[in-house]
């Protein structure tokens, strides 16, 4: 159990390092960010994210470890499929590149703040309805469905309502560009939530791991953009990790109810290696096909 020290200082850290982004994004705020600058940034605090999950048993117990580098790669590949989105936004709202600097920060902002209310709502179903499992593992493998029907092509976006009511009335871009993230980061993290928590309990464990998938995001966003074309499996990779816990979740719930087994046959127990294994392996296969289906346009460009 980690101390309420530890979470002091934790979040004091993570705090400081927001902080530190924010003001860079407001200092750089009319100047376009380089390839060579969101390069490093990124390199900077994944190495971050992999540091404290390799001291993390120092603190905390040594299941803690696996926990957060599967809660933390589920959550950073989610927030990859996020960014992409972001992209066709930004894009379809024709925001200058030196202002998206800062759009992007507060979207990132917005959606720790968002996460940061759900987390403890998450946490509070789950101690008190362990059924509730069975409504998140529902919900996840119908987005994994939903996921697996959609095209390769990710390059269309349909604004919403909220969004064209808001250009009828002449507000400016910018602000139509922060609300449309917003919107969109509050149905991605209807979806990050409970896939973290299919793979932890853990409150420390989901608010450190979603914290450090989201901290460089603004970054990122720069070093992908020129990638939205070739990464054209990222929805079908995400689909089957969705699945794959959804169904864990489902398993757990029944497990929780006393079910196990169902027709003779032994319910499964997913252990946290094979869950962390999947995780990894379609991550990779999913990359790795992507690129590999995309050279011709690659070398086009």
């Amino acid at each position: 159990m980690v101390s309420l020290t530890t979470w002091f200082i934790t979040i004091g850290v993570l705090v400081l390092v927001i902080a530190f982004d924010l003001a860079l994004a407001v200092a750089r705020r009319n100047k376009e960010t380089s390839l060579f600058e969101a390069a490093f940034w990124t390199t900077f605090y994944i190495g971050a994210a992999i540091v404290f999950g390799f001291l993390l048993p120092r603190w905390s117990e040594p299941l803690a470890q696996k926990e957060f580098f599967a809660g933390w790669l589920t959550e950073y590949a989610l927030s990859v499929d996020n960014i992409f989105v972001f992209i066709i936004i930004l894009g379809h709202l024709h925001v200058k590149k030196e202002k998206q600097q800062l759009v992007l920060l507060l979207g990132i902002m917005l959606t720790i703040a968002m996460r940061g209310a759900l987390i403890p709502i998450g946490a509070a179903l789950i101690a008190r309805f362990s059924s509730i499992f069975f409504l998140f593992g529902a919900f996840l493998i119908y987005t994994a469905y939903t996921l697996a029907k959609e095209s390769g092509d990710e390059s269309e976006w349909k604004e919403g309502r909220i969004v064209a009511a808001m250009k009828k009335r002449g507000i400016s871009t910018f602000a139509i560009a922060l609300v449309a993230l917003g919107l969109t980061n509050l149905v991605f993290s209807l979806d990050s939530i409970p896939a973290i928590f299919g793979l932890t309990k853990n409150a420390y464990i989901v608010t450190t791991a979603n914290i450090f998938a989201l901290m460089g995001l603004r970054q990122l966003y720069f070093l992908l953009e020129g990638l939205l074309k070739r990464l054209i499996f990222l929805s079908k990779g995400l689909s089957i990790i969705l699945a794959f816990i959804g169904i864990k979740m489902i398993f757990e719930a029944l497990h929780g109810v006393g079910v196990h087994e169902i027709a003779g046959v032994h319910v499964p127990e997913v252990s946290l290696e094979v869950s962390l294994g999947s995780i990894v392996a379609a991550l990779i296969i999913t990359t790795v096909a992507s690129l590999t289906a995309t050279r011709g346009i690659a070398g086009a460009e």
